[in-house]
């Protein structure tokens, strides 16, 4: 049995001109997100993540659909139901932040209870609470340009949890940031989010982000939603191509099923380096055309040859480049290139013979496309 959706998406759909005709950025997609969970739009610019938040918030007018939240329209388009952004209580944590430069830190979060006529009294406690929660109780005086950006996002944070708001929206709030304060800042927005049981809509572009923060994964593109999981599931069994190719790094091969799936999911798959034995996702039956998906990690890179009798094929090193905690490497089989992400104690030169071991149950083969 299903959790009870606090937020619910059903139908949606927004359209744009564009050269004299009607373009669909969102086109007819529905999800739910359960109570105090965090749920992600992840997709390419221009999928239409962005613009589903913006309906949620009631920032656009959708043309179709429903949004209800805690079991209340906020859009119907059948029955002409569209409440207000300033009365749907959702806050909203933007990529800009949007501060205030002539404020203090206490300014900027205090302003919008002050808007909304609160009184003083009420408006100081609130206000430091949201700062001290985000860890700026501190900083509360100071003037915003004196903020770094890790700090400027958490005002923003503050600013959007200070109204105490049904739903907390993110707009790719951590695009802004270099990658060591993006890493750190994802876990104090999981942890807060967690901390406050909030429903939290995130929308990002960034697959790392996105399986780091979310119960629930929803992958866009072209306005249709093509994936939608937990993010185990997404990375795991991707479903199509596309998802495959989005979310993290895959390696694609065509090739041809050369039996049904057993009762454990398990075929073999003939490719153009030799035989997989793998996962088929789906209803594939012998002979016909597959993209098998390989993840780099999946793959073991190996000097001498293994014990194996399955999954098991002699290769050369093309290129080895060292990031650090892993090295990724190129490797050629016959006419076909790998990635293959290996140790980096592991010592590899180009043109180095090497066997490469792949386990079957890690590897997955769908339709062709």
């Amino acid at each position: 049995m299903g959790k009870t959706p606090y937020l619910r998406v059903d139908a949606l759909v927004k359209r744009f001109s564009a050269h004299g005709q009607a373009a669909a950025a969102v086109n007819g997609i529905s999800f739910s997100v359960p109570k105090g969970e965090l749920f992600t739009l992840l997709g390419p610019s221009g999928c239409g993540k962005s613009t589903t938040l913006r309906c949620i918030a009631g920032l656009e007018r959708p043309e179709a659909g429903v949004i209800a939240v805690d079991g209340r329209s906020q859009f119907d388009g059948e029955k002409g139901v569209f409440v207000p952004p300033d009365r749907r209580g959702i806050g909203m944590v933007f990529q800009s932040y949007a501060i205030w430069p002539h404020m203090t830190v206490y300014q900027n979060v205090a302003y919008a209870l002050e808007v909304k006529r609160t009184a003083r009294d009420e408006t100081r406690r609130r206000a430091m609470e949201a700062l001290e929660r985000v860890g700026l109780a501190g900083l509360a005086e100071r003037p915003a340009p004196q903020l770094s950006g890790g700090q400027q996002q958490r005002v923003a944070l503050a600013r959007a949890i200070v109204g105490r708001p049904s739903l907390l929206l993110f707009d790719e709030p951590l695009s802004n940031l270099d990658a060591k304060l993006r890493e750190r800042m994802r876990a104090e927005i999981r942890e807060l989010q967690q901390r406050l049981q909030i429903t939290a809509v995130y929308v990002t572009h960034d697959q790392a982000e996105a399986l780091a923060l979310s119960d629930t994964i929803a992958v866009m593109e072209a306005g249709r939603i093509l994936a939608l999981g937990a993010p185990r599931e997404i990375y795991a069994a991707p479903g199509n191509r596309f998802v495959a190719d989005f979310v993290g790094s895959t390696n694609i091969v065509r090739g041809r099923a050369l039996e049904r799936a057993a009762a454990d999911g398990m075929a073999q798959v003939e490719v153009a380096f030799g035989v997989v034995r793998c996962r088929l996702q789906g209803t594939i039956g012998a002979g016909d055309a597959v993209d098998v998906l390989i993840r780099p990690e999946c793959l073991a890179v190996l000097t001498t040859r293994p014990a194996a009798t399955e999954n098991v094929w002699q290769a050369a090193v093309e290129r080895v480049v060292f990031v650090g905690e892993v090295q990724d490497i190129t490797v050629r089989l016959r006419s076909h290139s790998l990635r293959v992400r290996a140790p980096p104690w592991l010592e590899l030169r180009a043109g180095q013979p090497v066997y490469l071991e792949m386990t079957p149950q890690r590897c997955a083969a769908i339709r062709a496309e």
